[in-house]
């Protein structure tokens, strides 16, 4: 929400495609949101950015195993940095600005197939969450948008996007926003 909040025409994109799938007075559903592509471009461009566990799960190496030009030795702990692969410059421009744009039109999405973005894991150990965390994750964005307008407290350029990182990232500021029904 906060990233929405922030840029009022990513805000406005959404809730037109909102509103053009589920129409003026209907329900939000499940079925419905599968046909959203820029609420779900929005929604992994959040991911990239906001990490919710930058650190993956440790794996551990069962053979002796050649990266490039390095070798590492068996029984290796590895941990992955999602954090940083999600806003390394080779794969990603403008790594730093939040763009939905980049996720459509092209197959990145977040079941652990393309390694520049992987929010949830990879392979046998990816968040057996993920599929729920789609579902929800995207009707709570699209009854936020289409119910409700949003206050700020303060202006916008006010808001702070520093993480605190912890085993999980969270927020240094949380976010504060008043939600007035939608008419």
């Amino acid at each position: 929400m906060t990233e929405l909040l922030l840029d009022p025409d990513i805000f406005s994109k959404v809730r037109e495609e909102v509103f053009t799938t589920i129409g003026k007075y209907g329900k939000i559903q499940e079925a419905k949101i599968i046909n959203l592509p820029y609420l779900h471009a929005v929604i992994k461009e959040t991911m990239r950015l906001h990490l919710s566990v930058p650190l993956l799960v440790p794996h551990k190496t069962e053979t002796e195993v050649k990266l490039g030009k390095y070798v590492v030795p068996k029984d290796t702990k590895i941990i992955i940095n999602a954090w940083s692969m999600a806003r390394d410059p080779r794969y990603w421009d403008n790594q730093l600005t939040f763009k939905p744009e980049r996720f459509l039109g092209n197959e990145i999405d977040y079941k652990g197939k393309h390694f520049e973005f992987i929010p949830f894991g990879s392979g046998r150990r990816m968040c057996p969450g993920a599929p729920l965390a789609h579902r929800v994750v995207g009707l709570m964005v699209a009854s936020f948008v289409y119910h409700f307008e949003w206050k700020l407290p303060h202006p916008r350029e006010e808001i702070d996007l520093n993480d605190i990182f912890g085993l999980t990232l969270l927020r240094a500021t949380p976010l504060l926003a008043t939600p007035v029904p939608f008419k």
